[in-house]
């Protein structure tokens, strides 16, 4: 009972830590291209110059799970989530497909956080070609 106690209290605290940086948004992740409420992991994502770090929210690791490079990443095909996707992600995210260097195919996230992240995918530096079609 104890240990389990303290495991939540250490989760608690990792989250609020890492939610504490700036640049933090909710960002749940699925590697399946389908519509399905199968696949989705919850997390945090932190912007880190040009790379977006992802962190599993039900994790005790202090480093990411997954790192996005703004040169390396489009997003395409916005939508509403359908069926059981409804349950399986946080309320309000819409979802959008991904191509990343990674096996992530899809992302859901809030409307404004979608702005910031296509905002901080055109604000690449000069020289660099980013893809976004929203």
């Amino acid at each position: 009972m104890a240990l389990s106690v303290l495991l939540l209290a250490v989760l608690v605290l990792r989250r609020r830590y890492l939610a504490r940086r700036l640049g933090a948004f909710d960002l749940s992740i699925n590697k399946r291209d389908a519509a399905s409420a199968q696949g989705w992991t919850l997390g945090l994502a932190v912007y880190r110059g040009s790379t977006l770090e992802w962190y599993r929210t039900f994790s005790l690791r202090m480093r990411p799970a997954y790192r996005f490079t703004r040169d390396a990443m489009l997003v395409d095909g916005r939508r509403e989530p359908v069926g059981g996707e409804v349950h399986a992600i946080h309320d309000g995210h819409v979802v959008v497909a991904t191509d990343n260097g990674t096996a992530v195919r899809q992302l859901a996230l809030t409307p404004a956080a979608l702005t910031g992240l296509l905002a901080w995918l055109e604000a690449s530096p000069p020289g660099r070609s980013v893809s976004t079609v929203v």
